[in-house]
């Protein structure tokens, strides 16, 4: 079968799985899986699936170009204590146990059982952090700290990667490499800080202003390849340059726009990246391996979960504790690289390294289903109220009027909502009303408010009302389906030019229709009415 048939068989089988796993509210990432364990049960892709696992690794960049977005260099100053200290904390403790366990237990030789414990004590940041997005909860207090801690997990990916090199190859110079290292991250800091600061906002601005949508999202396109690239060309990481990129961009006027647009490039890709997962599974190798990994997922899994609740208890309340321990006690998708790695250079065994990836991947899937009732099993163990938590950058996003659209209209509008006292945001997707706004101290945002990411970003479901003041019929019309998808109990209030316009949004929930032609006459005739011939 060609490699049109197996992708076509592949795609059907995602979609099938993931629509019939959707019924009992099993996440899709499961689905996913399967179709990679399914696909691989038929046909012999071993000798493609390094290829396929590189294109796949893009869900995982463009994943963390979108955490970027959301934690600017501002936001993540102020995340130290969650990156550095929580992050030190957990991957050194779980290295500790991990290592000691694989050498004494395992009977490992301890450069094996150094990048044993140090791969094992990373989690997943693709799942977490997908689970965290989709459930809003990437900002409450526990997922801040499992967001800080995947952080310094990315980061530390990069040593543990060396450690393999120096300990395959005799020759290295330790001072020599970590020398180097040193050099490249410097080097990276100061070329992504200097693009971002003196030359990405122009760019961008001179980019927008075409108003072609395919040319500002090639060019976001290029910028986050480009970064994942110069990383990776200094020895890091791909995802590292990304996140490193989305920073970057997290302090101009684009990013709402560039994250909404780039959404669906991550979730397929993602979805590509846990088929390949499923595919690294060895259906023999589990068949005769099935208690020890079973056993090994398990173990490993208690005590991730154990070692970082205990050392939160000391910095946070035990509910916290307990829900980031929940949240980080699988092994992550970066450990797969790590251990097919340290298995090529002959620091592992084979049977050691098939039980290890699969173990890693049962724990990926368990930790799924307990993702989605992180909540439930808190309030089994733990009860107690969780306080509300605001996202860091949108303070005062509730109760609030969403104004779309900054024409002459919006401009009025606007001018209304701020005399009477109202908090409201506006959203434009013109970059020149967009800093027409700006010089006039509006809270306009350069985003487009058709994209339900955009709107979920500015909390539509908590808004009381949501004016769409629009010229474009069709954008109108987009806008009003988005509004009606993500916050069907705002109240939707919508300016058509004429009745024939308003025809188009015939079956939306929208609760006000303003018809432009009709309004005008009615106030051109109470107008003329006043005349004394009328008196």
């Amino acid at each position: 079968m060609d490699y049109l048939s197996i992708t076509l068989l592949a795609a059907f089988l995602s979609v099938v799985l993931n629509l019939l796993l959707k019924r009992v509210n099993i996440p899709t990432v499961i689905g996913y899986i399967l179709t990679g364990v399914i696909v691989t049960a038929f046909f012999d892709l071993h000798e493609d699936l390094a290829r396929l696992h590189h294109v796949a690794e893009f869900g995982i960049v463009f994943l963390m170009f979108t955490i970027g977005l959301e934690f600017s260099y501002r936001h993540l100053a102020k995340m130290k204590r969650e990156v550095f200290l929580y992050g030190f904390l957990q991957l050194g403790l779980a290295a500790v146990v991990f290592g000691v366990l694989a050498h004494f237990a395992g009977d490992l030789p301890y450069k094996g059982a150094m990048i044993v414990g140090l791969a094992l004590g990373l989690s997943s940041t693709a799942i977490v952090l997908k689970t965290l997005a989709e459930s809003g909860q990437m900002h409450a207090p526990y997922g801040r700290k499992a967001v800080g801690i995947l952080i310094f997990q990315d980061m530390a990916v990069i040593p543990i990667l060396l450690m393999i090199t120096i300990f395959s190859s005799r020759a290295a110079d330790l001072g020599e490499m970590l020398w180097q290292i040193l050099i490249d991250a410097v080097a990276v800091g100061i070329i992504i800080y200097l693009v971002g600061k003196y030359l990405l906002e122009w760019v961008l601005a001179q980019i927008a202003r075409s108003n072609s949508t395919e040319i500002f999202l090639g060019s976001v396109l290029l910028i986050v390849l480009g970064a994942a690239q110069m990383a990776h060309f200094f020895g890091f990481s791909y995802s590292l340059g990304a996140f490193l990129a989305g920073m970057m961009l997290a302090e101009t006027h684009y990013r709402y726009k560039i994250e909404a647009e780039l959404a669906p490039f991550r979730d397929l890709l993602l979805g590509l990246f846990f088929v390949t997962v499923g595919m690294q599974i060895d259906l023999r190798a589990v068949a005769e391996n099935a208690g020890w990994i079973l056993l090994s997922t398990v173990v490993i899994m208690a005590i991730k979960f154990v070692t970082v609740y205990l050392f939160l208890r000391f910095f946070t309340r035990p509910r916290v504790a307990l829900k980031t321990a929940l949240a980080l006690a699988q092994v992550g998708e970066f450990a797969l690289a790590v251990f097919s790695l340290a298995s090529a250079n002959g620091l592992l065994e084979g049977r050691v390294t098939q039980i290890l990836l699969a173990s890693i991947i049962l724990s990926m899937v368990a930790s799924v289903f307990v993702l989605a009732r992180v909540r439930d099993i808190a309030d089994r163990l733990l009860p107690e109220p969780e306080p509300d938590f605001v996202r860091p950058d949108s303070a005062g996003f509730s109760h609030h009027v969403i104004l779309c659209g900054y024409g002459p209209l919006g401009r009025r509008v606007a001018e209304e909502l701020k005399r009477q006292g109202v908090n409201y945001v506006v959203l434009e997707h013109d970059i020149n009303r967009v800093e027409e706004g700006q010089k006039a101290g509006e809270p306009i945002f350069f985003a487009n408010a058709a994209n339900e990411e955009v709107l979920k970003h500015f909390e539509a479901s908590r808004a009381c009302a949501v004016i769409v003041a629009v010229d474009n019929a069709k954008h109108l019309r987009l806008i009003c389906e988005a509004v009606d998808a993500v916050a069907p109990e705002a109240n939707l209030v919508a300016k058509v030019k004429t009745r024939s316009e308003a025809e188009l949004i015939t079956g939306l929930d929208v609760d006000h229709v303003v018809i432009e032609s009709e309004e005008m006459a009615r106030l051109l005739v109470a107008e003329a009415m006043r005349c004394r011939l009328f008196g």
